[in-house]
């Protein structure tokens, strides 16, 4: 069985949960749940789950003391083999019970998935069929093909599932792994999600960087240490996303840290520089116009990506790389928006925009960019020139019926990697010094719009080739008075007949 069968099933299981008025994304997150227990037996790691776990001892304890410990056996004794085998009541109360008791006594990484858990499930008829199918699963196949496979799958289907709304939180793979391809993270350098999602960007860098070091073999055992416990990390502001998150990383053999918190507020400021910063952030603004907490940022707006992206350029270190993708708007909007846009091109070389398609985030009429920018080694001037490819116009629909392929930004790739950029012969690849980005309005005022880069859209008329009104008007009288001339001859000869 592939893994693309054993999601299916997986997903096919959220009917049985429909009559409990669970959404889809109550039902991940609820998978997510037992998948974790059944991922712990499939590993051999269950003994994670009592670690740290230790009962009070004496023979005069609290009554508070002897309640906990009475949980802490729940704890201890724990197996899914012991989950499986119950039923009916039995089963809900005892499943219910684990939620609680492992966010209140476990630790680490059980602890963080649990922490603050809840069962939607109201039907223990329903919850023993899910936990039956999924004990019945081919997991031996399920960990030939890999199981943190098997779970991004699993997080991808729910992302194009329109209804669940989770696509705001899942950045398609395939663009994920061009972008982590062109920025290529190195072995020993830190690498960074603000907005970690379910922690796609950060699991595809450990990807290519293991795929250059031969799954880690090639390091040394502290280097390999250091990049399954320190390299890859991210902060996370919605609970549930953050629970899949550590799910995701877990199954990864990723141990780096997952916050759970607003990297807009004064928890998330720039306390470690980071050598790549990989994100998606969310659009819009901050609820009710309100403006990040932090004091930290230099130029105060409510608009979150420009706060992300001040964020992002402060947090890397000299030389660092970052690619962040972002909506249409932050590449034109004036005012504070103008501002950041030349600080971030003062404070670090702006090279690369890549200007995306429609229809491949949640949010079809949402456009979007990919800037690929690196820290300066001085805060002036480091953009020199910037340079575009537009993967949007002329292009094809994408869609779910269309998802994007590695194909489709092959063209790309080629250009950006090229070791002159300016040999490359492809239309949609374009280059704008600093100074023809930097501009004057009608009132004198300087501008320094990123909305460019655009190629001709096919689809919209060009006036510049209509031919010539007067011409055209021209061309129109003439062909009248031949038509005219004609009419009347055919009326001079219609009224010879009359006469005869």
């Amino acid at each position: 069985m592939t893994t693309q069968e054993i999601v299916a099933k997986l997903w096919n299981l959220c009917n049985v949960l429909r009559d409990d008025g669970i959404t889809y994304q109550d039902y991940v997150t609820e998978l997510t749940y037992i998948l974790f227990l059944k991922m712990l037996q499939e590993t051999d790691r269950e003994k994670v789950i009592a670690q740290g776990v230790k009962l009070a001892e004496g023979n005069d304890l609290a009554p508070e003391q002897e309640n906990a410990n009475k949980e802490k056996k729940v704890v201890l004794d724990y197996s899914w083999d012991t989950l499986a085998h119950k039923d009916g009541l039995d089963l809900f109360n005892y499943y219910k019970t684990l939620l609680r008791v492992f966010g209140d006594y476990c630790t680490g990484r059980v602890r963080e998935v649990y922490s603050g858990a809840s069962t939607n499930i109201d039907e223990p008829a329903n919850l023993k069929k899910i936990i039956t199918s999924i004990d019945g699963l081919d997991w031996y196949s399920a960990r030939e093909e890999g199981l943190g496979d098997l779970y991004e799958g699993l997080l991808e289907k729910n992302a194009n599932e329109k209804k669940s709304g989770a696509g705001q939180y899942f950045t398609p793979r395939v663009l994920i792994d061009v972008i982590v391809k062109l920025t290529a993270p190195q072995p020993g350098e830190l690498c960074n999600d603000p907005a970690a999602g379910t922690f796609g960007f950060m699991i595809a860098a450990d990807a290519y960087v293991k795929s250059q070091t031969d799954d880690y073999f090639d390091l040394k055992s502290d280097e390999a240490e250091f990049q399954r416990k320190e390299a890859f990390t991210g902060r996370e502001l919605v609970h549930d996303t953050h629970r899949l998150a550590l799910m995701n990383a877990m199954l990864h053999g990723i141990e780096g840290s997952i916050e759970l918190g607003d990297t807009l507020s004064p928890a998330g400021a720039c306390n470690q520089v980071y050598d790549v910063v990989l994100t998606n952030p969310p659009f819009g603004t901050k609820k009710g116009g309100e403006r990040a907490t932090r004091d930290d940022l230099t130029y105060v707006t409510s608009n979150k990506q420009f706060n992300f992206l001040q964020h992002i350029y402060r947090s890397l270190k000299k030389g660092g790389r970052a690619a962040v993708v972002l909506p249409d708007n932050v590449l034109f909007e004036d005012g504070v928006g103008d501002q950041i846009r030349c600080d971030l091109m003062d404070k670090c070389r702006l090279h690369t925009i890549l200007r995306l398609p429609t229809g491949i985030f949640y949010a079809q009429g949402v456009k979007t960019n990919v800037l690929f920018f690196e820290r300066g080694k001085t805060d002036k001037g480091n953009t020199t020139e910037v340079w575009y490819y537009d993967l949007r116009t002329n292009m094809r629909s994408f869609g779910k019926t269309h998802p994007l392929s590695h194909e489709d930004f092959a063209d790309f790739e080629a250009a950006y990697t090229a070791k002159d950029r300016h040999t490359v012969q492809d239309e949609r690849w374009q280059v704008f010094t600093r100074d023809e980005i930097r501009k004057r309005d009608s009132v004198g005022n300087e501008t320094n719009s990123l909305d460019i880069g655009l190629i001709r859209d096919d689809s919209i008329v060009n006036y510049d080739d209509l031919p010539d009104p007067i011409e055209s008007a021209e061309e129109a009288v003439g062909k009248l008075e031949d038509a005219i001339s004609l009419l009347n001859e055919v009326i001079a000869e219609l009224k010879s007949y009359e006469v005869e």
